[in-house]
């Protein structure tokens, strides 16, 4: 089952459920540990909470891609380069073609 850490996550989530970072942190956890489906459920909460997290997106298609859904992975990672880019993150827009070239 989950741990001490996830248990303190999967309470914030309840106690603030607007919170993006929140739902991220949840996701990163769960991504952390290689439970893809749980991971994309909180990613995608965290992104539909702030549409310009890039991180999130990224986090979202790592999941997406370990989850199998390849085609998805795609769009929302470069979605998430479009907005590191307009944020005037560089670096990890670079981050992120790596991760497109890989798929």
């Amino acid at each position: 089952m989950g741990s001490e850490r996830e248990a303190q996550f999967r309470q914030l989530a309840a106690d603030h459920p607007d919170s993006p970072m929140v739902h991220f942190s949840l996701g990163k956890l769960l991504l952390d540990e290689r439970r893809h489906a749980e991971a994309v459920e909180s990613l995608q909460k965290a992104v539909s909470l702030q549409p310009d997290y890039a991180a999130a997106m990224v986090a979202l298609g790592d999941a997406l891609v370990g989850s199998g859904r390849r085609d998805e992975a795609r769009t929302i990672l470069e979605q998430a380069r479009d907005t590191a880019l307009a944020q005037r993150h560089a670096s990890l827009a670079e981050e992120i073609d790596e991760r497109l070239g890989e798929l």
